[in-house]
């Protein structure tokens, strides 16, 4: 008799905020925990959110950029975070919207923000997506109440970005600064990813399910198919982007997806939540006190960069 098909494993990892110690730390134990063979072999999926808060962005994407020639029998998966899409917006690397509409045109939604969040007046910022000037923008306030610490730079807290790359915050410079090899990462990042057949370990033993990878989540009342054909084709007609930037109106599943067993799988929030088949990996959040965590499939154990492992 066949010997049944081990289920192929899939490591889903949180949001990294420019922290490369703790990416190789979280890299190194995945590898401990699960084993060298299977890790090798691995489809990873990395929720996003690679730039800002921590003191290199620029190591961070180095790290990322190097996986696919190091670990060539791994598939990587590079999701989009409202970060690294702010990023992308201001190098100019995200697509114009595909009904031919400005940029510019989006900004009136939100312009009685411009003030106090400081909107990016330099250098390019005519044509460019509203995330790119928040992003690069110089925020009024100096204190984060709902983080309880300060802002570094802009709403975004983007400034130990642009001294990553050895610029100033809010200078055009950036656009020279960042190599090739980082803004075609940039430009490549996808919005959302699926997967067919994931397994999970559950109380009734292995569940073969589909998965939904994106940075925040999916519109809980909105048509999931609409959606998806939408993050798909990175259509940026819109301002914000709720799936790679809401809270409370991505925090659920939408309910058409208990239909067909569907994990959704993202980071964003600031927390680690796993409730049925709805998986939120971000205990990190971009604090420097707080791990960068990863869930590894099908087992559902949860990686820290802070676990210990013994070498082996």
């Amino acid at each position: 008799m066949a010997e049944p098909t081990k289920p192929r494993l899939v490591c889903c990892i949180g949001d990294i905020h420019g922290f490369p110690t703790k990416l190789q730390n979280l890299w190194s134990n995945l590898e401990s925990s699960i084993g060298t063979a299977d890790f090798n072999t691995a489809l990873i999926i990395f929720l996003g959110d690679y730039c800002d808060r921590g003191p290199n962005t620029r190591e961070v994407i180095d790290f990322l950029i190097s996986l696919p020639s190091k670990y060539p029998h791994q598939t990587h998966v590079f999701l989009s975070g409202n970060h690294d899409f702010a990023f992308a917006a201001f190098l100019g690397l995200v697509p114009q919207p595909p009904d031919g509409s400005e940029f510019a045109e989006a900004w009136k939604e939100y312009e009685e923000n411009e003030e106090r969040e400081g909107w990016y007046k330099g250098e390019g910022y005519e044509n460019m997506h509203l995330q790119g000037r928040r992003w690069s923008g110089k925020i009024k306030a100096k204190f984060n109440v709902a983080k309880g610490m300060d802002y570094k730079g802009s709403i975004y807290d983007a400034a130990p970005t642009f001294e990553s790359y050895g610029v100033p915050h809010g200078s055009a410079d950036l656009v020279r600064a960042v190599p090739d090899e980082h803004k075609k990462f940039l430009a490549d990042m996808v919005w959302v990813h699926e997967e067919d057949d994931v397994c999970i370990e559950t109380g009734d033993g292995i569940k073969h399910c589909k998965l939904i990878a994106v940075h925040a989540g999916l519109v809980s009342n909105q048509d999931v198919k609409e959606q998806l054909k939408f993050l798909k084709a990175k259509d940026t007609r819109v301002p914000k982007v709720d799936s790679l930037s809401g809270r409370k109106n991505v925090w659920d599943m939408p309910k058409e997806l208990s239909e067909t067993p569907t994990i959704v799988v993202s980071g964003h929030h600031g927390k680690l939540h796993i409730e049925g088949l709805r998986l939120v990996i971000d205990e990190g959040g971009g604090y420097e006190h707080k791990p960068v965590a990863a869930i590894v499939l099908p087992s559902m154990k949860i990686v820290r960069d802070t676990d210990h492992y013994l070498a082996t």
